[in-house]
């Protein structure tokens, strides 16, 4: 539970007692306090002490002041040598000793909270009959209040032990009870005042309460407050300025200073603490009187943070500072518990070398602002760039096109969702992947032994049935997919489909596969859900409807770059403790999950995608070998390009962030093109530099066998009868289907032609379409040059009856004359028998009729 969720609760005055417990509880308090000899004694009338006792006695008596959270200081990479990332507390607190507060601060903290502090044992009797007094008379306000700066001390203690606990429900819960207004919560936050005071000195008390307490606007103890607020270290105060920070503590959301619209009741609450101040002596009339004129807009500069992720040096670097610290406070080195991790975070002193190389990032910020402007106001549009070395999984870049935020209402600029990593980093629940998933589909077709050159359809058919999932049947009714490209169909190699993206193809190989295999193929590359969710493993899913973190495809791609061994994404090299131990860091966890030629077949088809596919521009100009796929999904709402090298894998997304369809090839960002058509251009502008300083060198050549796989050469089955080619066909080991007569040439009856062509490469099973002809046409035959009686002889030996010669010559010499020139329609034209052949023949050198033609 953030402070921001919970200081709510901080607004009603810690030290109004009498507000909250009416004179009956005040009785009862302030009776018990004289029965036990706490204070001197007072008499109370009407006090009855016996049923409290108890009560009091069966409480804690101590808690511990402890040490408060302490700087974690975090670094990345710039130039191969590590620079400073952040310095991350476990909330914004710089700890101060008390030398190191003003006098200012310390007298405006006991002369507007508890004048007496030095004179009692943690709880003040007077303030006690005060309250009580006042609560009677309808209430004293913050003036009279009860509760001691020791009693605000353990309040604020047990809020920070609330606010520590590992999960929401029991933060909640715990604060919920701090704070409670109740006789029972300060009957124990009396006794362990007591308790306190018995342990620490009055400098101690002090100083802790100065240091704990919360100031508003995500800011805890006084330094913090001065930086936050004025710029400057609580050393240095004035009095308005010190007043003005105590004002805050009883209600830090309506009296912090981040907003001018707070200013009045900050300064109504300042002005009486001021006037304690002149009271006992710790202002002169001339320093009260400057002080009381002196106006908030005067003296308040508000500073951003210089701690946690939100101050992250480097361009973009804030995500990654994030999702570095999340990862941290999982790791053993921390302890064996999430509530030791959590203690020994919040305890500090870590120096933490995350994976970053801050230049890479904040070039691929750079990118991002310029294709994928977080200004963009007419839709939600997100943007992330993850670059992972392959073989390691260390993460090199997690760039967003949005700047992080994490206030509870972010502008349209910002936002505290990093939508590179899965939800349980970042909040985001992922997205689509589009034809990026194809890859496992490719990937286990090649497992199962078939081939790049092997021949699939990717005609777009209804394909309700002929699928497996899990080893059995699974039945899709009505399902109809299409291409990308209108008018895409046709038969095409692996290979081919691959780099062009062809839907119905990838279907097709699909369904001579196990579709739960193929998400099993995914799974093992360290594929899965952002939302933590099962992966889906209906037929749709080949095409990438599975929601997804883009650093996991990043990630499962650079597996077929290692050459078929998967490594788990690490973020941190090394941790070394306050005392300067090294613990070390995230383990290398890697292991071969396909065989390498797979993976190298694999690449060798995705780089055809640059080569003359769909991500041609992205070759990069240093010649680096390169693959990737592409994915767009059926709206074109989530865009995505993710390859590299034999080094480094980038998965660069562009989408919706709101669950909108805003088809991103409809857009135009300014700097060139849709959004969608840039990302080529894009990626290739983020691989430059890391080939620079990640040289990739030529991916491994795959077998013969890899590429042909186990498929099969059609036979040619032309002129063949239909019922020879059937058999030709089934003990070759395909599907025979009859497509029919069609017009054409040869015997009737007898084959004209196959789909596939004769001579592809089939997988065993595949269905090969055969189409008989009715003989009404034939080949016009070649008879030029030949003597005008012979061309017609063979014209009519062809089955053409209608032969007729024109009355036009072309220019011709002697040998030539009454030769055949040309034919209409021409040589080799597949033709109706009955259609009439015109012959244009040679004449003498000026195109007149030889003699001896007519």
């Amino acid at each position: 539970m953030s402070a921001q969720k919970t200081s709510a609760s901080r607004t009603k005055p810690v030290s109004a007692v009498g507000a909250f417990i009416g004179f009956a509880g005040f009785s009862v308090l302030a009776g018990l306090l004289v029965t036990i000899g706490v204070t001197p004694a007072i008499a109370v009338a009407g006090v009855t002490t016996t049923s409290t006792i108890g009560v009091f006695e069966s409480l804690p008596e101590y808690i511990e002041i402890g040490e408060l959270p302490q700087r974690n200081e975090l670094y990345a990479y710039a130039n191969g040598k590590p620079v400073h990332l952040a310095s991350v507390y476990d909330q914004n607190r710089e700890e101060l000793k008390y030398d190191e507060i003003s006098d200012q601060l310390k007298n405006a903290a006991i002369d507007g909270e508890d004048k007496r502090f030095y004179d009692h044992g943690g709880v003040d009797m007077t303030s006690l009959v005060r309250a009580g007094v006042g609560s009677v008379a309808g209430g004293l306000g913050e003036s009279g209040g009860g509760s001691t700066l020791t009693m605000q001390l353990v309040r604020n203690i047990k809020m920070q032990q609330a606010l520590e606990l590992p999960t929401k429900e029991e933060r909640e819960k715990a604060y919920n009870a701090a704070v409670e207004q109740s006789i029972s919560r300060k009957l124990e936050e009396m006794k362990l005042a007591i308790g306190l005071s018995k342990k620490y000195s009055h400098n101690q008390i002090l100083t802790a309460y100065l240091n704990i307490a919360y100031f508003g606007d995500q800011t805890y103890g006084v330094q913090a407050a001065a930086q936050h607020y004025f710029n400057k270290n609580a050393t240095d105060l004035t009095p308005q300025e010190a007043a003005s920070i105590l004002a805050i503590v009883q209600s830090p959301n309506t009296r912090n200073l981040s907003s001018p619209k707070n200013y009045e009741a900050n300064v109504a609450r300042r002005n009486v603490i001021l006037k304690s101040m002149l009271a006992q002596k710790h202002l002169t009339q001339e320093q009260f009187d400057a002080a009381i004129a002196s106006k908030p807009a005067d003296y308040v500069h508000l500073t951003e943070p210089t701690q946690g992720c939100q101050a992250a040096a480097g361009n973009g670097a804030q995500f990654f500072c994030d999702y570095a610290v999340k990862v941290v406070k999982e790791m053993s080195q921390l302890g064996g518990s999430e509530k030791d991790r959590a203690t020994a975070w919040r305890n500090g002193g870590y120096t933490i070398q995350t994976t970053l190389d801050i230049n890479l990032n904040g070039q691929q910020k750079d990118l991002l602002n310029t294709y994928d402007p977080n200004t963009e106001s007419r839709f939600a549009l997100g943007s992330t760039m993850n670059s992972i070395e392959a073989s390691s999984g260390r993460i090199l870049t997690m760039a967003q096109n949005k700047d992080y935020d994490q206030s509870i209402q972010s502008p349209p600029t910002a936002t505290s969702l990093n939508y590179s990593v899965d939800k349980k980093y970042g909040e985001s629940s992922g997205f689509q992947t589009g034809s990026t998933y194809k890859v496992f589909t490719l990937l286990d077709w090649l497992k199962n032994g078939h081939g790049l050159n092997e021949t699939v359809s990717g005609t777009p058919r209804l394909m309700s049935s002929g699928w497996t999932e899990c080893g059995a049947p699974y039945y899709a009714g009505g399902y109809t997919p299409k291409n990308d490209s209108p008018g895409e169909n046709g038969n095409f190699t692996v290979a081919r489909a691959t780099a062009l993206s062809v839907n119905v193809a990838f279907l097709n190989m699909a369904q001579k596969l196990d579709l739960c295999d193929i998400r099993d193929t995914a799974k093992s590359l360290g594929v899965h859900r952002a939302d933590g969710g099962e992966l889906k493993s209906n037929p749709t899913s080949v095409l990438g409807i599975n929601e997804i973190a883009p650093m996991t495809m990043a990630s499962a791609y650079a597996t077929i770059a290692n050459g078929g061994t998967y490594c788990a994404p690490i973020a941190i090299d090394n941790i070394t403790n306050a005392e300067g131990k090294s613990l070390g860091g995230q383990p290398k966890d890697c292991k071969q999950v396909l065989d390498p030629g797979v993976a190298a077949t694999a690449a060798y088809a995705m780089q055809g995608t640059i080569k003359y596919g769909t991500a041609v521009g992205a070759q990069t100009a240093d010649g680096t070998p390169l693959f990737a796929k592409t994915g767009t999904t059926d709206e074109a709402d989530q865009i995505w390009l993710v390859g590299g090298s034999t080094s480094v894998t980038t998965a660069y997304w562009q989408g919706n962030t709101d669950g909108g369809k805003t088809n991103l090839r409809h857009y135009y960002s300014g700097a060139g093109g849709s959004y969608a058509s840039s990302r080529a251009n894009v990626w290739r502008q983020a691989m430059t530099p890391i080939n620079q300083l990640h040289p990739g060198g030529a991916f491994p050549t795959p077998s013969q066998t890899a590429i042909r796989g186990n498929s099969i050469a059609l036979p040619n089955l032309a002129g063949k009868t239909a019922e020879e080619a059937r058999s030709l066909v089934a003990s070759s080991g395909f599907s025979y289907v009859d497509g029919g007569v069609q017009a054409g040439g040869g015997t009737a009856g007898t084959v004209s032609s196959t789909s596939p062509t004769a001579g592809a490469l089939l997988s065993r099973g595949s269905s090969v379409t055969v189409y008989t002809t009715d003989g009404s046409q034939a080949t016009v035959p070649n008879v030029g040059n030949r003597p005008v009686n012979e061309a017609q002889a063979t014209l009519n030996s062809a089955g053409f009856g209608s032969v007729a010669v024109s009355d036009q010559f072309e220019k011709g010499n002697s040998k030539q004359q009454c030769r055949v020139a040309a034919v209409d329609p021409g040589v080799g034209t597949n033709v109706a028998k009955t259609t009439p052949i015109t012959l244009k023949l040679f004449g003498d050198k000026d195109g007149k009729p030889g003699k001896n033609c007519k």
